[in-house]
């Protein structure tokens, strides 16, 4: 199934818009530049002549154009090979395929009331498209002529492995169902794409729109950094409040907050806007959202023959069944759970000591971690910030990836972008090679969903006389803005997370395969390995040497605070880990409901489900149901555990690179590159991971890192 059809795709969530629909009727493909061979430098979309008015009649034709490729194979006259059928199908849709990758990348990073109304009528359209394709009888009886030959017709490795993925494609969307059970699957499907975007619209305005935290009197400012007190002026002057100042849910304006605020008022004023997201029962509300989609997610699973949601998912998971999913995430909590415990102690203490008459709360837990952070390692994170500039830090992830990689990142200037706010640079070889392009996004704004992500404008591929076809990769964060006083200037956290998007953005740069549907398409629980272990370097200090520079005096960041740094990694990992745990068993819980199961009280539910695991009431799940995007409109339904899982696979991985004395080892990038990032589509991705370390991964790393062994 082409992959831009898989309508759990994180891009394709926060999507909603439009009311240019007459005109875009009318468009033509004159001056569609979708229509047209795109007349700019390395192929980009043409970003500075795409309008609104494209988007739908692009849709249309693609669709129209990749159902009369698909008619051409069902409906052939030849007997089902390889190429007439497989290959005919893994290269189909190609217009489809461009504007969608366009579109729904822009709807997540640069979003408008245009284009959430365009979104509301594109996906029903894409969804029934998807149904159409793939339960084809007629396509599907070739595919499985195809399937079951597969041994008989001198077909090599990879494409025996693209005829059983898209063969499994088909098994999974439906195909092998009587005609009144297909009926009742498209049904489905469309009903569950339409809640999808509405869950991801609502909660676009709940983050960007519907909660404001305005400070009038400078007193109440007691505490926060000047960063953070900058920031929230230039927010309130571009909202026409000059003299205040104002402080919004996302992470960047939110965090420092809670971190430094010494008002505890208006610490638990602007937490508790973040976690009533999409529970509030007004137009944004969520609640009815998720009664409805699980019990139809249950009812799809049941259709395909799994007792529940989970079960279908992670059947083609490494972790294979919920049971394992389950039993591993709870060892990890009975590890976690105490020393969150001791973690609420160490705080309670620091609380009475300063003769507060309060019990630690959840909008506490930053304030008072940073007080115990400074307490234990004499570390105060804004000790750090000046030390990382935005450009530094990425300037720092490309140095780690030439390093590892010998590749170059050269800033392009003549390249179209979608937003001032991005960044182009052409990836090359050592050689001079072109590997592909990487789109850079970084700053918060209100057209931005929340969140940091990677995906792509154009997917490594090759053309049908064997060229490759160079990537086209975007990064996107929401980190604060440069003021006119400072810099953008990053937490450690938000560096990290570059690194992440950056390690996502090398596995898409790097893939090398034949087969759209093979081409580093992997595991939704391997996926996050190739971005987590990017992480593992930003702390190292011989790549801090290299970017952690001061913004004002340029600086070397002293030896004496990277030790510091690196000496407090165990610190608050108890809580990071239970509320990262709690989502993903929350997450489980949902998707373990069979079909007849119904939920009426979504907080209930919710509540019964964190009571039985005992989570502590100073910790709230990291994403609350109401504004889960991941599960409930970002295709990581009954796979938010994949993180932590991938977490076991990067720890072990970067730990091959520490055993061998050299963090840089060639010949462990080398391999890692090869198996875990261009050819790791090419086969099951356990066995691609011990291709590169020579063994099965090891829990013990994972454990060792968080301080929880």
């Amino acid at each position: 199934m082409k992959k831009i059809l898989l309508l759990s795709l994180p891009v394709i969530l926060l999507i909603t818009a439009c009311n240019d629909k007459q005109k875009g009727e009318n468009a033509t493909s004159v001056d569609n530049p979708f229509f047209q061979t795109y007349d700019t430098p390395y192929d980009v979309p043409p970003f500075d002549k795409i309008e609104n008015e494209h988007y739908l009649p692009a849709f249309k034709e693609g669709i129209k154009l990749q159902h009369e490729e698909i008619q051409a194979i069902a409906n052939s006259e030849d007997p089902a090979s390889f190429e007439n059928t497989i290959l005919a199908f893994d290269r189909s849709g190609d217009l489809l395929t461009r504007v969608s990758q366009v579109f729904f990348n822009i709807s997540s990073a640069d979003n408008s009331d245009e284009l959430q109304e365009i979104a509301k009528e594109v996906t029903p359209l894409i969804s029934e498209h998807s149904n159409n394709m793939m339960l084809n009888a007629d396509l599907f009886k070739r595919v499985k002529d195809v399937y079951d030959n597969r041994f008989d017709a001198d077909l090599d490795e990879s494409q025996i492995r693209v005829v059983e993925k898209i063969y499994q494609d088909f098994e999974r969307s439906g195909a092998n169902l009587n005609e009144d059970e297909k009926d009742r699957m498209r049904e489905i499907n469309n009903k569950l794409s339409m809640l999808s975007l509405d869950f991801g619209n609502n909660l676009l305005a709940e983050t960007n729109k519907n909660f404001r935290l305005v400070v009038d009197n400078e007193a109440d400012l007691a505490g926060l950094p000047e960063s953070a007190i900058d920031g929230a002026a230039a927010t309130a002057a571009d909202l026409d409040m000059e003299g205040k100042w104002v402080f919004q849910l996302s992470r960047a304006s939110m965090t420092p907050f809670l971190q430094y605020a010494e008002n505890r008022d208006l610490r638990e004023k602007i937490y508790m806007g973040y976690i009533m997201r999409g529970n509030n029962d007004n137009e944004h509300d969520n609640k009815a959202i998720i009664s409805e989609m699980v019990p139809l997610r249950a009812e799809k699973a049941e259709l395909l023959g799994y007792g529940t949601h989970a079960d279908f998912v992670i059947d083609v998971n490494m972790a294979k069944t919920p049971e394992n999913v389950n039993a591993f995430l709870m060892k990890l909590w009975d590890a976690a759970l105490p020393v969150a415990k001791s973690e609420v102690y160490d705080m309670q203490q620091i609380i009475d000591r300063e003769g507060g008459d309060f019990q630690l709360a959840p909008w506490d837990w930053w304030y008072y971690a940073e007080k115990l952070r400074k307490e234990k390692y004499d570390l105060d994170e804004n000790e750090l910030k000046p030390y990382l500039k935005l450009e530094n830090v990425r300037d720092g992830m490309f140095w780690v990836a030439n390093q590892l990689y010998g590749i170059n990142f050269e800033k392009l200037d003549d390249v179209p972008v979608y937003h001032p706010d991005a960044e182009v640079f052409k990836v090359t070889e050592a050689d001079g090679t072109l590997v592909g392009l990487l789109y850079a996004d970084y700053f918060v704004r209100d057209s931005k969903r929340g969140g940091a992500w990677c995906t792509s404008f154009r997917e490594a591929t090759y053309d049908a006389d064997g060229n490759r076809v160079e990537p086209i990769s975007t990064i996107v964060m929401n980190y604060p803005k440069p003021t006119e006083e400072t810099p953008s200037l990053l937490s450690w956290d938000e560096t990290t997370t570059m690194f992440h998007e950056f390690g996502h953005a090398l596995h898409g740069l790097f893939t090398d395969g034949k087969y759209q549907r093979t081409a580093g398409v992997v595991p939704r629980d391997y996926v996050e390995l190739p971005s987590q272990i990017m992480e593992n370097f930003a702390g190292e200090p011989q790549v801090m040497k290299q970017y952690a520079k001061h913004y004002q005096t340029g600086e070397v960041i002293p030896d004496e605070l990277i030790e510091k740094l690196n000496k407090s990694g165990h610190f608050n990992q108890g809580f990071v880990t239970v509320e990262y745990l709690a989502a993903s068993i929350l997450d489980m819980d949902w998707h373990s409901l069979q079909t007849g199961e119904t939920v009426e009280d979504v907080l209930a539910f919710e509540k019964a489900s964190m009571d039985n695991i005992g989570l502590i009431p100073e910790i709230a799940p990291r994403y609350r149901s109401t504004y889960f995007q991941h599960i409930f409109s970002g295709g990581y339904s009954a796979g938010y555990y994949v993180y932590i899982w991938a977490a076991v696979l990067d720890a072990d991985a970067f730990n091959a690179f520490k055993e061998s004395g050299d963090i840089f080892n060639p010949e462990l990038a080398a391999k890692f590159r090869k198996h875990c990032l261009a050819e790791v589509g090419e086969g099951p991705a356990m066995e691609q991971y011990i291709k590169f370390r020579g063994q099965a991964p090891s829990e013990d790393p994972l454990l060792e890192r968080r301080g929880l062994k």
